[in-house]
């Protein structure tokens, strides 16, 4: 298992999260979910992989906001933005192969 398991629990409201310059990957997940503890290795294995991608984790569940504002169901749900603008999302990733052809900036264009 990965040992960035910690979700913030206070997350920062959608216009900052809009906000943001460049590549990001919001993860919006809990550390009790099993199907985000399984992901984790997968998703460090794959950032690895994508410097340039910087990687948010909160805690998402009834009454958070922020996973509400981007329609989150199911955990893990993985939303890679580029300057605030949703590219693409990923709703429980089991493997580093389907993580890093989603984050392949060839596969973006």
């Amino acid at each position: 298992m990965a040992d960035n398991l910690t979700y913030a629990v206070h997350p920062p409201e959608r216009a900052e999260i809009d906000a943001l310059p460049g590549l990001t990957l919001i993860e919006f997940g809990t550390d009790w979910c099993g199907h985000c503890q399984a992901a984790q290795a997968a998703i460090e294995a794959a950032l690895k992989s994508c410097p340039g991608i910087a990687h948010l984790k909160f805690e998402d569940g009834p009454g958070r906001r922020l996973g509400r504002s981007f329609r989150v169901k199911l955990w893990p749900t993985l939303i890679l933005m580029r300057d605030g603008q949703e590219l693409l999302r990923l709703v429980r990733p089991t493997n580093v192969r389907d993580i890093l052809a989603a984050l392949d900036p060839a596969s973006r264009q």
